[in-house]
């Protein structure tokens, strides 16, 4: 291959680099010249007989056309295969040597004439053209390789052997035409940009410049060339653009958005651009120069200044929404807001609100002229510690003050209308803003804005905002308002239907605490339907009652009124407490029906559909403990269960079955029987003692057993105990504690006998109850006794069943009861003037100060109470009773 040299060096290889080929390697992508130094001679290292070849001249255009080279011998297969041959076809040499290109890449309808072109060409022509080709299969068999479309020029040539040969130049036609594509583009997006496009070279001269950059600067784009940023831009600014441009083409970091400053020719009015730089290279890499992309935002920035102020007024009243109203309490509201506007949008403020307004007065008073009197609630300043006023004397926070009647200030809160009012001579204050709060169209108090002397004076539009601020704390100073005022007087009722004072019961001591939810916690907190009661039982026994209405509010505390006067009621009956809470379920369920309890029962036959009504749901326990037995006997309807402290032992909770809410419906609730020892502690309480955001109540109920440490101390210290360990000020919820001590009646205080059924046992019930009595320094109640004891013995043996059974309880009263096995409860009625008989109840009525009748798991129970001589309710005398009923 006499034509081809029989030595180059190796070119550079993307794909990894160059490969040593057997003798006679090709040059894969150079042009046929010899390496020249600097100075552009040829380099004389060189020996004579070989030729050295650069592989990438700087700036040449093979740097982004892809050429390739490869012999064919003359059998027509390749005989030499370069390495852009390689990177174009894909195929690498060890592969390519030997193959027929033809046969290898050309699809078979073009193969008959591409021989005939091969034949010619080994006949010794030349020959150029457009060819398709595919690259082969990598895997024979495996599908369609790749196609492409290369425009080849063949030159002949001669073997060493004489043989005729031929060397191909290979194009990559996609090649040349992406880079038509490219530069048509670019020439387009630089000569039609309406943007100003320098190109700087790396001398920091102007190579080329666009139409929009000259119609700026004046001449045409061919005037600004070799120009520099001094010929544009005073010197400071020059000389920092220049540094920038420096560094762009040092580092090739890019800047974007750098504001100049500048004039432009024939106008004193200074310019401002965003330029954008970035630096640009050549095919192989190498820096050309940095591309200036400026964009004149003079009007922009003039927009931006206006835009700015409205931003920081939207962005304060963006704080004013997150920051004002997070409290429901007056005064706080008003430090909120003066914490917005202080010192970000004036020096000095105050807030002051109607003093009849803070004092719970329905509407303030004095709105006609202005000059009711007012409290200062709150003061900020950005430059003084001490209170001040804008006209007049300083009014210290708290104080109650008003405006003169022909004052700004008093002209505001008449008009509603906000007043500017300047600054005093030699005084601090330049200007200030008087503007009125109101809200639902009634002026709640007066907000003043003020700055000082050297800061710029209030606009139209601060007097806007100033509005809107003063109108925005004035709702929430409102809202807070009369959420306080339904707070009062939720409150109001749910203490008005607690029991009042400390409660008593029979064989215990009672300890009770009752805390509110608090509305100065900053949270939406309302008064819940949190209660207890303590109802005395026949027999000297006690009912005690802890429940908690869901839901908040008045409507939670009239719930609770109605279940606390339901329970109450139920309670007097005698019922068990099983039969206790279903009853009290049905009730719950007909407070939110329209027409009570009938109404829910005859809805809940009816198939489900949308319902209107309102749901009130409860939990509640209900516990009734016997002094005599000291057995204590609970129902629950999903309420937090019972704790127990035995002398002794640690506290622990009952396992009583918590069974369904009130109001729920359709499940029975069972009851739990357990026997307290003497000086036990029985501790009910609702949620809100163990429960709120900061504390799960699993954690709640075991700090509030852990709490319950010394069951001896006196009851009142160990409320306080627990109030004050567990977290209880919260503020969340409302808190309800009852806790009582076990003092069972003592065995000399209980005379209990059992009478057969016979005529005699009359007699004997009597000397028994006389007995008792003169052993308890009775006296003056054995004769009524006696004669009541034997009305209901003698009722027992005609109307009752079974033995009958006597007991005499002595406590803060005298309790007589008479058991039988009968289940006719024994019924009162009005004798007439003519019976005999049927006066006996009637006795007991007047004679006792209570008596009645309850089921027993045995049959009855008929029971009569009096009161002790020393008591305060006297005694009557039995003679005028039987007189009274003729």
């Amino acid at each position: 291959m006499s034509e081809i040299p029989a030595k180059a060096t190796r070119s550079e290889d993307p794909s990894g680099g160059a490969r040593a080929r057997a003798a006679g390697a090709f040059a894969s992508d150079a042009s046929p010249a010899p390496v020249r130094g600097h100075d552009g001679f040829t380099d004389g290292g060189a020996a004579p007989g070989d030729a050295v070849w650069q592989s990438n001249p700087p700036g040449s255009i093979y740097d982004y056309i892809k050429v390739a080279s490869f012999s064919i011998g003359s059998d027509g297969l390749v005989d030499q295969w370069s390495l852009r041959a390689e990177q174009i076809f894909g195929i690498s040499a060890d592969r390519a040597v030997g193959m027929d290109p033809i046969e290898a890449f050309i699809d078979p309808d073009l193969r008959e004439r591409g021989q005939r072109k091969m034949a010619e060409i080994l006949d010794g022509r030349e020959w150029t053209g457009v060819v398709p080709f595919r690259v082969p299969d990598p895997v024979p068999g495996g599908g369609r390789g790749e196609r492409g479309l290369a425009e080849v020029y063949v030159m002949p040539t001669r073997s060493i052997d004489g043989d005729n040969a031929a060397v191909c130049i290979v194009v990559d036609v996609r090649t040349l035409r992406s880079i038509e594509t490219d530069l048509a583009a670019s020439q387009s997006i630089f000569g039609q940009s309406p943007f100003g496009f320098l190109l700087i070279d790396p001398d920091l001269r102007v190579r080329r410049a666009n139409e929009r950059f000259a119609s700026i600067f004046g001449g045409t784009p061919d005037d600004h060339r070799g120009k520099g940023v001094h010929d544009y831009l005073a010197r400071p600014e020059a000389e920092r653009v220049s540094a920038t441009l420096r560094r762009v083409l040092e580092t090739g970091d890019s800047i974007t958005d750098m504001h100049v400053t500048g004039f432009v020719p024939g106008s004193d009015e200074r310019r401002h651009w965003s330029i954008n730089l970035y630096r640009v290279h050549s095919g192989t890499g190498r820096p050309i120069g940095v591309a200036w992309l400026g964009i004149d935002i003079t009007a922009r920035r003039a927009a931006a200044r206006e835009a700015a102020a409205a931003r920081r007024n939207l962005a304060l009243l963006n704080e004013a929404g997150a920051r004002i109203g997070n409290s429901l309490d007056l005064e706080t509201t008003a430090r909120e807001l003066l914490d917005v506007v202080v010192p970000g949008f004036c020096d000095l403020a105050t807030v002051d609100l109607y003093q009849g307004l803070l004092a719970g007065d329905e509407t303030p008073p004095g709105l006609a002229d202005g000059s009711a009197e007012l409290r200062r609630v709150a003061f900020s300043s950005a430059v003084s510690d001490a209170p001040y006023s804008a006209t007049g004397a300083p009014v210290a926070v708290g104080a109650v003050h008003h405006f003169p009647f022909n004052s700004p200030c008093a002209d505001a809160l008449r008009t509603a209308r906000p007043q500017s009012i300047p600054g005093e001579e030699g005084g601090l204050v330049q200007s200030t803003l008087a503007i009125p709060m109101v809200a639902h169209d009634t002026v709640v108090g007066l907000a003043q804005f003020s700055r000082t002397k050297g800061s710029e004076p209030f606009g139209d539009r601060d007097r806007d905002l100033a509005w809107e601020l003063a109108a925005r704390a004035a709702v929430c100073i409102d809202n807070a308002r009369l959420y306080r005022r339904e707070h009062e007087r939720a409150l109001i009722l749910q203490r008005s239907l607690l029991p009042p004072g400390d409660p008593v019961a029979s064989g215990l001591d009672i300890a009770c605490r009752y805390l509110p939810g608090d509305v100065s916690t900053g949270r939406p907190s309302e008064v819940g339907g949190d209660w207890f009661d303590v109802i005395e039982l026949p027999g000297h026994r006690t009912a005690l009652v802890v429940g908690d209405v869901m839901g908040r509010g008045l409507r939670a505390a009239v719930a609770m009124g109605e279940l606390r006067t339901a329970v109450r009621t139920l309670a007097l009956l005698d019922l068990e407490p099983a039969e206790v809470l279903s009853a009290l379920d049905e009730i719950a369920r007909g407070l939110g029906t329209p027409g009570g309890v009938q109404q829910a029962t005859r809805a809940a036959r009816r198939p489900r559909e949308a319902d209107l009504s309102e749901v009130y749901l409860a939990t509640c326990v209900y516990a009734v403990y016997d002094s005599v037995t000291r057995r204590c006997t609970f129902a629950n309807a999903g309420h937090l269960p019972p704790v127990l402290v035995e002398p002794g032992e640690p506290a622990l909770m009952l396992d009583v079955p918590p069974g369904m809410p009130l109001g729920v419906g359709g499940e029975p609730f069972e009851e739990v029987e357990v026997d307290l020892p003497e000086g036990a502690l029985l501790a009910l309480y609702t949620d809100g003692l163990v429960e709120s955001r900061d504390h799960p109540l699993d954690e709640g109920l075991q700090a509030f057993v852990g709490a319950l440490t010394d069951p001896t101390r006196p009851l009142e210290d160990v409320c306080d105990h627990v109030l004050n360990t567990l977290d209880t000020h919260h503020g969340e919820d409302d808190i309800a504690l009852l806790m009582a001590r076990v003092q069972g009646l003592p065995a000399d205080s209980v005379g209990d006998w059992t009478l057969p059924r016979e005529p005699r046992s009359v007699g004997r019930a009597r000397e028994y109850a006389r007995t008792r009595l003169l052993s308890w320094d009775l006296e003056p109640l054995v004769d009524t006794t006696e004669l009541l004891v034997s009305e209901l013995v003698t009722n027992a043996l005609r109307y009752g069943e079974g033995e009958i059974r006597l007991r005499l309880l002595l406590d803060r009263t005298l309790v007589c009861e008479v058991w039988d096995a009968g289940l006719v409860q024994p019924r009162r009625r009005r004798a007439r003037d003519t019976d005999e008989g049927g006066r006996g109840l009637q006795l007991v009525g007047l004679l006792s100060a209570a008596w009645g009748s309850r089921r027993t798991p045995r049959g009855k129970t008929v029971w009569f109470e009096l009161p002790l001589p020393d008591g305060e309710t006297g005694l009557t005398d039995p003679a005028e009773a039987l007189l009274s009923l003729f």
